[in-house]
């Protein structure tokens, strides 16, 4: 079952908040997993007083500051929506609820963790073993949508680099098209 199935299941909170808002600051404790009906949100964090994107999310997704939320610890990240979004939200009470009384939900859940995890590794790799070039091409084939979604700047720090490197890199990719 999808995310907005469960929030419907289970008559989540449905709430709208407005672009560039931070659900958890860095450094709070994350009491709250929201799911995207519609909007974007980003992960990131804080590197030497530079945001550092770490993942986007979209319609359907299960977002969160997830090592804050499943150990009550401050969170290292931040998550901040990039656009109005409307979110249904899963407090950590009914959610530790449902991990205990309901198998199919921790399935479920079980495999978004899964999911997010060979997310990470497939970035952690793409980071140790391609140029940003590269990690951008890719983005081109796999996801455009997220490129026309995405703040040049967000994008650029997810990629790594910086937006000024991003803007080059646009430009020689859109030139070998040609």
């Amino acid at each position: 079952m999808d995310a907005i199935k469960w929030a419907a299941l289970f008559g989540l909170e449905s709430i709208t908040v407005p672009a560039r808002t931070q659900l958890v600051p860095e450094g709070s404790i994350a009491r709250k997993m929201y799911i995207i009906e519609k909007g974007a949100l980003r992960i990131w964090l804080n590197k030497d007083g530079n945001e550092i994107t770490s993942q986007f999310f979209f319609e359907g997704k299960l977002v969160a500051s997830l090592e804050s939320f499943l150990s009550l610890q401050p969170s290292s990240f931040c998550l901040e929506t990039l656009e109005e979004c409307k979110l249904y939200v899963l407090d950590k009470m009914t959610f530790d609820e449902l991990m205990k009384n309901d198998p199919d939900f921790r399935e479920w859940f079980q495999e978004y963790i899964l999911d997010r995890f060979l997310y990470y590794s497939k970035h952690v790799l793409s980071f140790l073993r391609d140029k940003p070039e590269e990690r951008y091409i890719h983005l081109l084939k796999t996801n455009p949508g997220l490129l026309k979604r995405v703040p040049q700047q967000d994008l650029a720090t997810y990629i790594g680099i910086t937006p000024v490197s991003l803007s080059r890199i646009r430009n020689r990719v859109a030139r070998m098209k040609k």
